[in-house]
């Protein structure tokens, strides 16, 4: 029989006579044998007070019992000494519970056990395996698993790089592209600030030329105006003589005034007035083909980027208290106004509407597309739209394009488009929310229901004049708000 090794020995001191595992608490008896608690207490069940040692057989006091931590902490060393001794061996690892090696894996509990774990009541039901075979199959369905993966990460990084490529290759075209665009837009820049420049100096050369000629003008008529005056006083003072000496070398004297030596100085020749003329019909036609080049523009643009460009811009629109009538009340965050009945203590500037129940936003545009909205709520008499800058504000006004104002109407449950005269819109009910948008460029403006998007009424292109606009509203009743 081989010799024990150090280990062996240290294990064989580590045991417990009674259970021959390591000790689980260990206790020294008064004979000096040490034993589990659990194991030594087993044996004495139905002793009293007195009892023998396992070992020896000496009577020993059960009160008596020492833990041995010494002995303890020795168990623990030989514990980790046979794991370590097992895993320098090439051992699949030493089960924990009973110190032998983790020869078999249960499959239904998933984990490596040891043989005696194998006829334990907790898997002596469960199919169990060698440790080596159940790792085979398993290293086999990993490796399938891999592959798997490998292939499906080789896709990826196949996308990726041809998604790199295209990437740059769009990138790319998408400098080029600035590049075209920034190239034309400079040269289109430079061709219309070339043709500003002539057009201007063209301009500058008529006015010049008026401006000589109206000088010429005023020199030709302060010189016949001072022989007229010298003239006139001569004949004054001719006309005061004695009849005698009146009569002397009259007729000479009448002979000096000739008439046709005192004519009006042409203003502006038929030629100059033709070419100012005809410089005005080019100005307009220049300027409404820029209009159109500048539509087809937005046009072009949108359809290439499928975004509208010329899109109305949300507007945050307040109400200008200085405008109010009297008997509006506006509230504290100028968003709202309604009809009060009262006339209130108001200063009368210039700016405020004194006759006519309408008030104009603070805001006014005179660029661009810009859009708000008006709650009307069940208001029985309002009108909302836009007014430009120089609306009258004193006496009665014209509620009219005319008049400078452009909107529409809720009247005794019909609803009006405020022309001239006013256009009756086929609508059985007001909207309970309005739109209002404004296109500056095209001095137009369109009423919209906001609740379904439906167009309500349009001012014509061209309706409005280019000054300053600001929104308007005109209530004889309930509130009306300005929605956020």
């Amino acid at each position: 029989m081989a010799a024990e090794t150090p280990l062996e020995s240290l294990q064989e001191e580590a045991t417990c006579p009674i259970c021959l595992e390591y000790f689980t608490e260990p206790v020294t008896l008064e004979c000096g044998h040490n034993f589990c608690r659990a194991c030594i207490g087993q044996c004495w069940v139905g002793s009293a007070t007195a009892a023998s040692c396992p070992q020896c057989r000496e009577t020993v006091q059960q009160r008596n019992l020492r833990p041995n931590r010494q002995l303890a902490n020795v168990v623990e060393i030989a514990k980790r000494l046979s794991l370590q001794a097992t895993k320098g061996t090439g051992g699949d690892g030493v089960c924990g519970e009973h110190q032998e090696a983790l020869k078999l894996f249960c499959e239904e509990d998933e984990t490596p056990i040891c043989v005696i774990c194998r006829e334990s009541r907790a898997h002596r039901a469960h199919t169990v395996v060698p440790i080596q075979e159940a790792a085979q199959e398993y290293k086999e369905n990993i490796q399938a698993h891999l592959k798997t993966l490998r292939e499906e990460r080789e896709k990826l990084w196949g996308f990726h790089v041809t998604g790199e490529g295209k990437r740059q290759e769009y990138l790319k075209q998408i400098q080029t592209e600035r590049q075209k665009i920034v190239s034309e837009f400079q040269q289109l820049r430079q061709f219309l600030e070339e043709q500003e420049r002539l057009l201007l100096s063209q301009l500058e050369k008529l006015d010049e030329e008026i401006v000589r000629i109206q000088n010429e003008n005023v020199s030709k008529l302060s010189e016949q105006i001072s022989r007229l005056n010298e003239l006139i006083s001569e004949m004054e003072g001719k006309c005061q003589k004695p009849a005698s000496e009146f009569l002397q070398d009259v007729r000479s004297t009448l002979s000096r005034w000739d008439k046709g030596k005192f004519q009006l100085p042409e203003e502006i020749s038929p030629e100059l007035e033709e070419r100012v003329s005809g410089f005005s019909q080019k100005t307009i036609a220049l300027l409404e083909a820029l209009r159109k080049f500048k539509d087809i523009l937005l046009s072009a643009l949108e359809t290439k980027t499928g975004e509208p460009l010329g899109a109305h811009r949300q507007a945050n629109v307040t109400l200008d208290p200085d405008t109010a009538h009297p008997k509006l009340i506006l509230s504290e965050d100028r968003k709202s106004v309604r009809w009060g009945g009262m006339w209130q203590d108001l200063s009368n500037n210039p700016e405020r509407f004194d006759t006519v129940f309408c008030v104009l936003g603070c805001e006014g545009f005179t660029l661009g597309r810009h859009c708000w909205e008006v709650e009307v709520g069940d208001g029985t008499f309002w009108a909302v739209g836009v007014a430009r800058e120089s609306v009258g504000r004193k006496g009665w006004i014209s509620r009219s394009p005319e008049g400078g104002i452009w909107a529409v109407e809720w009247w005794w449950g019909q609803f009006r488009a405020l022309t001239s005269p006013v256009t009756l819109l086929p609508l059985s009910r007001a909207p309970s929310r309005i739109r209002i948008c404004l296109d500056c460029e095209r001095g137009q403006v369109t009423f919209i229901d906001a609740g379904d998007d439906t167009q309500i009424f349009t001012f014509p292109p061209g309706s409005i004049p280019g000054e300053r606009i600001r929104p308007w509203l005109w209530v004889l009743g309930p509130q009306l708000r300005l929605c956020p």
